[in-house]
């Protein structure tokens, strides 16, 4: 038995290795093997082995990581990328570790990786970064045990505006800038985005900051959007309000009902105006809760951790 475990487990990851650098076996088939191999339950608890790796190192020579977390099973495992908030300006791959572990302990590889600041470099850097992330993850996640075939993201504030970026224009060039040699042929596309609290109204966000008269984030903003034009061109309210040609997956948002920096009406508008352009939106608003509560222990917390893990769960049975 041990013999025939390791054999379809070899098998696996060959397959999906080959799917991932372009393989004439078909995609379709790929999955479908790979989903009688794996059945997603989201009330299961894994041990965790966490890891680190290079992710890619910047043209100014900072290299940047990723952080492994690998459920410790048969698999392979659904896999999600997430990508870091911090006005886009600070923070890492470690932000949103909360949250990673408690996903990944139910059977997801979860990989969060270091984005570019925009003190590094301004928008679209830090796109670039996830747009070549969600590529490069495709190509490695089978040695860590995992199945890219519906590759999910899951974004925080400044974060999730990138992984709205990222799902809304997963082939731009722009973004896509970064070569993969590995993989040449792979492209960004993702399966579902998973949000906290996501700067989906650029513009609407750097007004509130006026209105509240925070220096920070005003400057932040300005940082970032440079030239200022390009809080306008990136801003996903503003995309599918000029009807571009977008890609619309399935996407849940989490917003605190406090929250005085994204404010839930922006929410609302942008979840129902990504309904009226056909896509799938989940909102959630959550009572009593600030702009980062899934930061601390708590029922609020836990609510929005088990409400990621069935988000996925609908996704990989669709």
């Amino acid at each position: 038995m041990d013999a025939e475990r390791t054999h379809r487990r070899e098998f696996l990851k060959q397959l999906t290795a080959l799917v991932a650098v372009g393989s004439p076996i078909a995609a379709g088939e790929a999955q479908g093997r790979s989903a009688m191999k794996t059945s997603y339950d989201p009330a299961a608890k894994f041990e965790l082995k966490v890891s680190e790796v290079d992710f890619r190192r910047t043209l100014a020579g900072r290299q940047l990581m990723a952080r492994i977390y690998q459920p410790q099973g048969p698999g392979p495992f659904p896999t999600v990328l997430d990508l870091h908030g911090g006005a886009w300006r600070r923070k890492d791959r470690l932000a949103e570790e909360p949250m990673d572990r408690a996903v990944a302990s139910s059977g997801v590889l979860v990989v969060a990786i270091d984005l570019r600041l925009s003190d590094e470099a301004p928008y679209p850097a830090s796109v670039q970064d996830a747009n070549y992330g969600a590529r490069w993850l495709k190509s490695r996640a089978a040695e860590w045990n995992g199945d890219a075939s519906k590759l999910g993201v899951y974004g925080s504030s400044s974060g999730g505006h990138v992984a709205q970026l990222l799902a809304l224009r997963p082939r731009d060039p722009r973004y896509a800038a970064i070569p993969l040699a590995a993989a040449p042929s792979l492209d960004a596309t993702v399966a579902y985005v998973a949000t906290r609290s996501p700067i989906s109204d650029t513009y609407a966000r750097f007004q509130q900051a006026e209105k509240m008269t925070r220096e920070a984030m005003i400057e932040n903003n300005r940082i970032y959007f440079n030239p200022w034009a390009t809080i306008h061109e990136g801003n996903p309210q503003e995309i599918l309000e000029r009807r571009e040609p977008v890609t619309l997956v399935p996407m849940l948002i989490m917003q605190g009902a406090l929250d005085d920096n994204v404010l839930p009406a922006v929410q609302e508008k942008f979840a129902a105006t990504y309904r009226a352009a056909g896509g799938v939106c989940e909102l959630t608003i959550f009572e009593d809760s600030e702009h980062e509560w899934v930061a601390k222990p708590g029922p609020q917390t836990t609510r929005a951790q088990e409400m990621v893990k069935a988000f996925i769960a609908r996704q990989l049975k669709a």
